[in-house]
């Protein structure tokens, strides 16, 4: 009885083992299964080399009798504004535009200038007597709310404000003057908030660098 019995033992022993050798094999494969799932990520292409160019090739030559456009010399624009908003700036090679808000100048719904209006017209009067324009462009705006013609006349009446104490200052300059006033005619903001209609409520002052004077300084207007 021995034998069968160390015979069963030896074959009990080598299912166990290739049962182990079973579960073993199945655990790799489980740990290695997203590595062999993953695809080999594609080695980057290299850059094509840049298309050669041949400054001799008959289609960079002009035509005969072709020339060549003349120069361009682009106008350069730099706007600024103070932190408090109350003012800002618009420069150009030619020309400059400084904007005032009302709330500087006038009290609400007024056309009389306020006390501190004086001391930022005097800034802008001595800005324009540095550039010597020939012509002064003083133009009134309001925010929407109210009447259009409400706004056309205190936008006016307040544009005519600022000329007569510009050229209060400027004495007998020979500067031509246009003034309007435009009621709610392009706006700078939305009107839908008080922030946007504040910087609607402005006098915008425009005049040319130098001796030059802006574009249209021969337009009629009238003389301080």
């Amino acid at each position: 009885m021995r034998p069968v019995t160390t015979a069963r033992t030896a074959a009990a022993r080598i299912a166990a083992c290739a049962l182990s050798v079973v579960c073993l094999t199945t655990v790799l494969g489980l740990y290695d299964a997203p590595a062999a799932r993953a695809e080999p990520s594609p080695s980057a292409s290299p850059e094509p080399p840049p298309v050669p160019v041949d400054p001799n090739a008959a289609v960079l030559e002009l035509k005969d009798g072709a020339k060549l456009a003349p120069p361009v010399v682009v106008d350069i624009l730099s706007v600024s504004e103070d932190l408090s908003g109350d003012s800002g700036r618009e420069e150009s090679n030619d020309d400059i535009k400084l904007t005032l808000q009302s709330e500087v100048l006038f009290a609400k719904d007024s056309a009389a200038l306020s006390s501190r209006a004086g001391a930022r017209i005097a800034e802008v009067a001595a800005e324009i007597k540095e550039n010597g324009p020939r012509k002064v462009t003083v133009h009134g705006f309001t925010d929407n709310l109210g009447t259009y013609a409400h706004g056309k006349t205190l936008s006016t009446q307040r544009a005519a404000a600022v000329h007569k104490a510009l050229a209060a200052q400027l004495g007998a300059s020979g500067i031509v003057y246009e003034v309007a006033g435009k009621s709610e005619d392009d706006p700078l903001a939305s009107n839908s908030t008080e922030e946007g209609r504040k910087k609607n409520r402005r006098v915008e002052i425009s005049f040319g660098r130098g001796t030059e004077g802006s574009a249209g300084a021969k337009a009629q207007g009238s003389e301080g």
